[in-house]
């Protein structure tokens, strides 16, 4: 009789410097059958240390946090491992708030007043390669923060130079319509790996589908049509 598969779980890393606060949510988490928790942290400086060395999917952060805050720490990972998505949550809820959350790099962001249902479901979400804003100001803040992305010939300038020579070179591999999977037997990596490189390009170009990395890397030269 075969196997059943076993799921792979998401690799949570709780991030919070209230202890109790931890154990609550260790306590929850744990019980659902999605998830691992994998570690913990009590301020954004172990986080970001604890993120490099356990390589988590998620981490679940919080904002205000002793040595080093939880949008610091948010915006050290999206340079330094962006293929770790953080969560954010917080009592703080307003707009000038949810606009550094959305700078800072965070995949989502959920209140601390929120149920542990909805906590579980962000995170989810986040993990699942999506965005978790929520609430009306998170709304509103990241429609703002989207009409503030530069025209596409200046977003395309600047967004070409903040890109690494590894996003490039997968870049002209979507644009020649290769699959993850060919693009990973090419550069000799992961099929992980190329889905982590081409949310990363995504989210620098602020483009949404293969057709705009398409239309993008044209028109930048990075790919020609034959």
């Amino acid at each position: 009789m075969p196997e059943a598969e076993t799921a792979v779980k998401i690799r949570l890393l709780l991030a919070d410097d209230h202890p109790v606060v931890r154990a609550g949510l260790r306590s929850f988490f744990s019980r659902n059958a999605n998830m691992e928790i994998v570690g913990e942290a009590a301020d954004g400086s172990e986080a970001v240390s604890k993120a490099q060395e356990l390589h988590p999917d998620v981490v679940f952060m919080d904002t205000y946090m002793p040595r080093m805050n939880g949008l610091e720490a948010a915006k050290l990972l999206h340079r330094q491992a962006p293929e770790v998505k953080v969560l954010m949550h917080s009592f703080q809820n307003s707009h000038a708030f949810m606009l550094q959350v959305i700078r800072s790099g965070a995949r989502g962001y959920v209140p601390k007043d929120a149920s542990l249902e909805e906590m579980s479901k962000a995170i989810e979400q986040v993990n699942q390669g999506e965005t978790y804003f929520k609430s009306d100001e998170a709304r509103l803040a990241f429609a703002e923060h989207s009409s503030r992305v530069p025209s596409p010939s200046q977003r395309g300038r600047r967004a070409a130079e903040d890109l690494t020579e590894r996003e490039i070179e997968v870049l002209r591999k979507v644009a020649e319509g290769k699959s993850n999977r060919e693009i990973a037997a090419d550069l000799g990596i992961g099929v992980r790996t190329v889905e982590t490189h081409r949310e990363r390009i995504m989210l620098k170009l602020q483009v949404h589908n293969v057709a705009g990395l398409i239309k993008f890397a044209i028109a930048q030269g990075v790919a020609t049509i034959e």
